[in-house]
């Protein structure tokens, strides 16, 4: 999910994947999916540097756990001054690694299992697909030692799972230095590994074979045009779920939506990827496409389940007015999380 700047910012072959929390480690052999195994997670993003210190932050997980979930998500991000950069660093917006660490232990606390999710963005909030960087050893030596940091954290802090990337579309053709990220990642993180790609960049993913888990930001259109119709949007699954199946089975990985989400605005399905599709508020909408993608996959053991973006803003801090933002809470799209999630 590419995410809007803030103003504070200075400069069948599901048997193969473990989703315990164990890494496959080179590959344990067939074990048939569990229900139990089905990940049902939300994420929790931070926008400022003590956002995951916040007083809210247990009152929040423990709205998360009452849904049904049992993952949450955390997102510490990094920053880039221009895509074709060869560095990024830490900002005001950065999560502090305190506030990291209170938060997964707040999460544990509530029961939840963490996947940690570290992003690098653009300072100037463009598209962070589109960092290309001019010296990609410099880029990839810089992007090895932010990435193993949390991978460190992350094993200090019993993670469950670890995304080692988040759609760098401009840098994942490159096999070579993204293997050898993977295996620096693994000497210090012995849990489940998996990359979260855009739904238009995972079929061009050259290294699934070196993770755990396929993982698969999932903002396909659903409709050209506004409908809350769960029906509708279910038919525009098909076509996906048909693809996703077969190349579940190629790729010998399991499939995980490492985030799916709607905003609640108007013609949410036919632009899921954007924060302001519309000033008119669409509940039922967002609603509906809950509904359906969870449909849609029901019964699929390839599928390993769905992380939603996301469950709220930190208070003040929101930039989208909350009836009309990608938060589930308090409307109708927390209900069918309910009905599907505690049955």
């Amino acid at each position: 999910m590419r995410t809007p700047r803030r103003t504070t910012v200075v400069a069948t072959a599901a048997a193969l994947a473990i989703l315990s929390g164990c890494t496959t480690g080179g590959g344990d052999g067939p074990r048939p999916p569990r229900s139990g195994d089905r990940i049902r997670g939300i994420t929790l993003p931070a926008w400022d540097v003590d956002d995951y210190g916040r007083p809210e932050a247990r009152r929040y997980l423990r709205q998360i756990a009452r849904t049904g979930a049992r993952w949450v998500v955390f997102t510490p991000t990094w920053y880039q001054d221009g895509t074709d950069r060869s560095a990024m660093h830490t900002t005001v917006e950065t999560a502090s690694d305190r506030s990291l660490r209170r938060i997964i232990a707040l999460a544990h606390e509530a029961g939840l299992k963490v996947l940690l999710k570290p992003h690098v963005d653009l300072t100037d909030g463009g598209d962070r697909a589109a960092i290309r960087p001019a010296d990609p050893d410099a880029w990839f030596t810089a992007y090895q030692r932010f990435i193993t940091h949390y991978a460190a954290l992350a094993a200090e802090s019993d993670v469950a799972q670890f995304a080692v990337g988040t759609e760098l579309a401009g840098t994942s053709g490159d096999r070579p230095h993204w293997n050898r990220v993977i295996r620096a990642v693994r000497e210090v993180y012995r849990g489940t590994l998996t990359y979260a790609a855009n739904y238009d960049e995972y079929h061009r993913i050259p290294f699934w074979t070196s993770l755990d888990l396929i993982g698969i930001d999932a903002y396909w259109p659903l409709a050209e045009s506004a409908t809350a119709d769960p029906a509708r949007l279910a038919k525009g699954w098909k076509p996906i779920v048909t693809e996703l199946t077969a190349f579940a089975a190629r790729h010998q990985r399991r499939i995980l939506f490492t985030e799916a989400g709607y905003t609640s605005q108007h013609g949410t399905a036919a632009e899921p990827y954007s924060w302001t599709i519309s000033e008119h508020a669409g509940a039922e909408e967002q609603s509906a496409a809950y509904q359906a993608l969870l449909t849609a996959f029901d019964g699929k053991d390839w599928w390993a389940g769905v992380c939603w973006w996301m469950w709220d803003d930190w208070p003040e801090s929101g930039e989208t007015a909350r009836e009309l933002a990608y938060t589930p809470r308090g409307k109708p799209a927390e209900k069918v999380l309910r009905r599907w999630w505690r049955k």
